[in-house]
């Protein structure tokens, strides 16, 4: 019997659609995600059926102990040299796991340090190899794309499943499914495992033994147990304003551990980095500026989160927004953290009040804005009032408004314009919302 298989259709046509473009393919995403799959087994086959024979595609995963001494700069660059023998013809090089390859000072000149960067570039400018690499660390690969590619590096970024992929796999009842998605989120493994033990099982050790021990190894922690508090932290408050210093007091209260925040900060940025929390920052919807803290963090992948707290803080609401905020970042969005400053009366006095809009969602096209408010429900009409209510402090803004709900019923604008939206309908796209 075949195997059923998630084609992630996606990613491979952007992926198809830079074939052969001239520029290094850089595949980032969290470990385990799905980059190795996307490319050594869907992009591979693709190739193979446009008829590209199989000796001119050659596959390395660098994260593979046996593959240890391509880890070399100086070796990776002949061995690829060896593989690509023929100008006449183009070679096709999958590298995984790029940043496990370190870096090597050249014998005969100390000063002079060779790095993936200028393996790949010395691949360029051989002229007969189409480049892919993925890689797990954005300050290694998507940071420096533009510089040390010098101009020559496409980034195509992928997360764990979405809903709608993981429903296209699973199929059944919309709103069940959604429940066990937000429990144990769309990490590809976990559609192997046969029991909820064995999901959990997977999910905590893949956060402990995997993400957070290759942010132990690649930066030389000081503080290993501050790192682990500083995950659990943002596990804990998803969906909740934070920062380094709120970070740090917490940790002193809750376990006397004293930290400094310039420490937490540098954990903070290493978590980011390896692509298990994302940031959004807070934007003042009047007055059209930033501020520079606190922001929320969103977990990749909700079974991730619930696992490293040991399934034991399942706030429905929260999760809710963080697959709503994940949804959005895979489909190409900046996403920001919105806030509306107005003055109201309270107690017979004019008061300013600052309101929170869940996601201003910022499209490519220039001026394309969207408010999103989530909320597991709004039955009660004074919850109805308090999520529509920032809304309604921007009279002379005509941005589309929507509200996301635990709901089966089908979409429908209310008397103030803002569209009542049910999670699944906008998790499967279907009514092209956004």
């Amino acid at each position: 019997m075949e195997q059923r298989i998630v084609e992630r259709k996606e990613y491979l046509n952007q992926l198809i659609s830079k074939k052969d473009n001239g520029f290094v393919k850089v595949i980032t995403g969290v470990r385990r995600c799905g980059k190795s799959f996307l490319l050594f087994t869907l992009f591979r086959r693709y190739l193979l059926d446009s008829g590209i024979p199989q000796e001119q595609i050659v596959c390395l995963a660098l994260d593979n102990a046996l593959n240890a001494g391509a880890r070399d700069p100086l070796i990776l660059a002949e061995y690829l040299n060896e593989k690509t023998p023929d100008p006449s013809k183009t070679y096709y090089i999958f590298l995984d796991e790029i940043q496990f390859v370190g870096k090597k000072k050249i014998s005969d000149n100390p000063e002079i340090t060779v790095t993936f960067y200028d393996v790949l570039n010395s691949l360029l400018q051989k002229g007969n190899a189409d480049v892919y690499v993925t890689g797990s660390n954005s300050k290694m690969l998507s940071g420096d794309i533009a510089t040390e590619f010098r101009g020559r590096g496409d980034e195509i970024h992928i997360t764990p499943f979405s809903f709608a992929e993981w429903y296209r796999f699973c199929g059944g009842d919309k709103m069940e499914r959604f429940t066990e998605y937000l429990t144990f989120g769309g990490m590809p493994l976990t559609l192997a495992k046969h029991s909820d033990a064995e999901k959990k099982k997977y999910l905590s050790d893949l956060f402990a033994e995997t993400y957070m021990k290759d942010i132990r190894d690649r930066y030389a922690i000081q503080f290993p147990e501050a790192l682990e508090m500083v995950a659990n932290e943002l596990a804990s408050s998803v969906g909740s304003l934070t920062n380094a210093s709120k970070l740090a007091a917490a940790l002193k209260t809750g376990t006397g551990t004293e930290i400094d925040s310039e420490t937490v900060a540098s954990y903070l940025n290493h978590i980011t980095d390896a692509y298990l929390f994302s940031k959004a920052d807070r934007y003042d919807v009047k007055g059209k500026k930033y501020f520079s803290y606190p922001s929320k963090f969103y977990c990749v992948d909700p079974g991730l989160r619930n696992a490293r707290l040991n399934f034991q803080q399942m706030e429905e609401t929260h999760l809710m927004e963080n697959v709503i905020y994940n949804e959005l970042k895979a489909r190409g969005y900046s996403v920001d953290v919105g806030v509306v400053e107005s003055m109201e009366t309270r107690n017979g006095k004019m008061q300013r009040v600052t309101r929170e809009i869940d996601f201003v969602v910022n499209a490519e096209t220039p001026g394309e804005r969207y408010y999103i408010q989530s909320a597991l429900t709004v039955d009660d009409p004074q919850k109805a009032e308090q999520e529509i209510r920032p809304f309604l402090k921007l009279r002379n803004d005509f941005t589309k408004r929507i509200l996301i709900t635990k709901t089966a019923m089908k979409p429908w604008p209310d008397g103030y314009g803002i569209l009542h939206v049910g999670v699944t309908d906008f998790l499967l796209d279907e009514l092209r919302a956004l």
